[in-house]
Formats: structure tokens, sequence, C-alpha cells
């Protein structure tokens, strides 16, 4: 990956490794770092509220029109104009039983408090967790290949934790 690295997309089901990825790329560049979740959803303490689609394609379009950014999260029906800006866009595609430890593992410490969430945890949640994880193995994963066909000159696909690795290594300035 060649080039100077301001706009990152970060795209993958849930449980893949986004927002970690995407927080380890941030502190490293001093990339400010968005979460698409948060432009769906209005946090309130009342419990969350999906925000109007006019509103969160308002806020996305605020973000791109940055010169630096990463936006990492698993929509990707609506965020073309992302996709277009981004100097890199990276596909994590790990395996489905990595998804699916992670998701649980996620789940467990956040009940904990161990684990920080814009959300509150729930079985509800979780149960939605493996719904989406099973619905981006069996439907959406080939649309998704599909539609970055465009972007495969800055596209990175990523399928292990040891790629990421190697990944960071080859991408990041180390922290001091």
């Amino acid at each position: 990956m060649g080039g100077t690295l301001n706009k990152i997309h970060i795209i993958g089901a849930v449980g893949s490794g986004k927002t970690t990825l995407a927080r380890k790329l941030s502190n490293s560049l001093s990339l400010p770092l968005y979460e698409l979740d948060n432009l769906v959803w209005e946090r309130r303490k009342e419990g969350d509220i999906r925000r109007p689609p006019e509103l969160r394609d308002a806020y996305l379009n605020e973000i791109i029109q940055l010169d630096r950014w990463i936006i990492e999260g698993a929509q990707h029906l609506w965020v073309n104009q992302s996709f277009q800006r981004a100097d890199l866009m990276i596909l994590l595609d790990v395996p489905y039983r990595q998804r699916v430890t992670q998701i649980m593992k996620r789940y467990v410490l956040q009940k904990a408090g161990m684990e920080k969430a814009h959300y509150t945890p729930s079985l509800q949640l979780l149960k939605k967790m493996f719904e989406w994880n099973n619905d981006y193995q069996n439907y959406e994963r080939e649309s998704i290949l599909r539609m970055l066909e465009p972007y495969k000159n800055k596209l990175q696909i990523i399928s292990s934790k040891k790629e990421t690795k190697a990944f960071l290594d080859a991408t990041v300035i180390p922290l001091k």
C-alpha cells in the first residue's frame, strides 16, 4: 500500500475485528476514528434511537469531507461515497468460527464491565449478532465482494489475525 493513508474505510462482519483494527490504526496514524453505528444510532441514556437516513447520510457526508479519517462498520449499503473517497479500503474477512468466538468474548467482557460498549449488552442483542454473522456468511459476503470490485486497486482483504498483524507491521508507524 503505497502513498499516504489519510482516509481509511474498514468493513467486515460483526466480530471480525473492525473496531480493534480501527483503534490501532487511529492511534498509530493519528487519524480520527468514526464508527458507523454512531451515525446510525443516536445514543441516549434511555436507549438508542435510530436516526432518519437523511440525518445519518448528512453526518457521513460531513466526515468524508474532512482531510483525514478512519471509518469502520459493518454497514455497506449506504456508504459508497466513503468507499469512493477512501485512500485505502480494508475488508476483514475472517473465518466464521473466529467471529463467533469474538462475539462471545465481547459479550462476556461487556457483561462483566471489562469492555466498554456504546450499547447495552443483552441476550437479545447477542442473538442478533449471531444472526448478522450468519447473514454475512450465507448472503452478504459475496455481494460485498462484488460491490468492492471497483475499488480493488485500493482494497486490502485481511483473512486472519496473522494477516492483520503483518498489515499493521507493514503499514503503521510503531508507537513510541
